[in-house]
């Protein structure tokens, strides 16, 4: 249970935040850019929610729990030590990314294959998932990155991989099963 009792410290006036661990980092640090940019995801998932309803609405509600639980994961370092940790560290499970390949199956099954890139747009709700999209898209590159330089948890990459093609494809069903998605005409302005 998470209990704050007051919402400034002044622990971070100097530039610096801690970590998961209670490591202290530069409030630039990569780790800090990937899960902060998660969250930022998670505030414009929360903008999409205000045109969704049903199963689109319930859907976007689990992905920003979801991306709490990846936030927790990439700002707690040393997946190594995780067994000797007070606190079982939460991390993303391979069950969340199975979750949305299911997800995007079924979306995907009764649009038409596509025959031009998208534009975004079309309807609000799948311009505000057009932009998730692109979020999600930033968040993966910045988790690669810092896999690059230290250990990571994959199922965090591979969960923002896949997030982002749920939001392509989420998009497509909100302009009307694709039927109202804003096509690319390559050279249209010359």
């Amino acid at each position: 249970m998470v209990v704050l009792n007051k919402i400034y410290t002044r622990t971070g006036d100097k530039g610096e935040t801690a970590l998961g661990n209670g490591d202290r980092v530069a409030k630039h640090d990569l780790r800090v850019e990937a899960y902060g940019t998660s969250d930022e995801l998670n505030c414009f998932v929360g903008v999409a929610r205000l045109e969704a309803k049903g199963e689109t609405d319930a859907a976007l509600s689990r992905i920003q729990n979801d991306l709490f639980d990846l936030g927790a994961d990439l700002c707690r370092p040393d997946m190594e030590t995780d067994a000797d940790a007070e606190y079982p560290p939460l991390r993303l499970a391979a069950e969340q990314v199975d979750r949305l390949e299911r997800e995007i199956d079924v979306m995907n099954a009764d649009l038409s294959p596509l025959r031009s890139f998208i534009l975004p747009g079309g309807t609000a709700l799948a311009a505000h998932l057009h932009v998730c999209r692109t979020v999600a898209r930033r968040a993966e590159r910045l988790a690669v990155h810092l896999a690059d330089r230290d250990s990571i948890n994959p199922a965090t990459v591979k969960y923002l991989n896949r997030l982002s093609d749920w939001f392509f494809v989420a998009a497509r069903v909100s302009n009307n099963g694709g039927k109202d998605d804003v096509l690319w005409v390559p050279g249209a302005n010359r």
